[in-house]
């Protein structure tokens, strides 16, 4: 399993951004830094994805210095990704409460990866 290094970045009046040095045009977002965590995990899984969907190759991922030592990227906090395992997303159809969704809806921009964390954190404890 391939490790890429992301880096965040803030500026005051934004979300945490990460971008991966390695993987041009392969950047997310998150409120906190718990969800840019979790967004550059999945970024990165469907990034390398698509990469394979089109027969390109992933690139091999660059050390810290390598990366740190462009001026651009000075200012940012590396951190460590791993590329998890291919896991294609699949669309389904789901019923929910109304309640339940609207509350869902004030707690995240994106439904489904909040029903997918919920997923996985409910089956870590069976």
């Amino acid at each position: 399993m391939a490790t890429y290094i992301a880096l965040l970045r803030k500026d005051a009046s934004s979300d945490y951004g990460v971008d991966f040095p390695d993987l041009p045009g392969c950047v997310t977002a998150g409120r906190t830094l718990e969800e840019a965590r979790i967004a550059a995990a999945e970024a990165l899984s469907l990034h390398l994805e698509g990469l394979a969907e089109d027969g390109e190759a992933a690139p091999e991922p660059s050390s810290t210095d390598q990366v740190m030592a462009d001026p651009h990227n000075r200012d940012a906090v590396a951190f460590l990704v791993d590329a998890a395992p291919s896991t294609k997303p699949v669309r389904v159809n789901v019923m929910l409460p109304s309640d339940l969704l609207r509350r869902i809806d004030q707690t995240t921009r994106n439904r489904s990866r909040f029903l997918a964390e919920a997923a996985r954190e409910k089956l870590e404890h069976i």
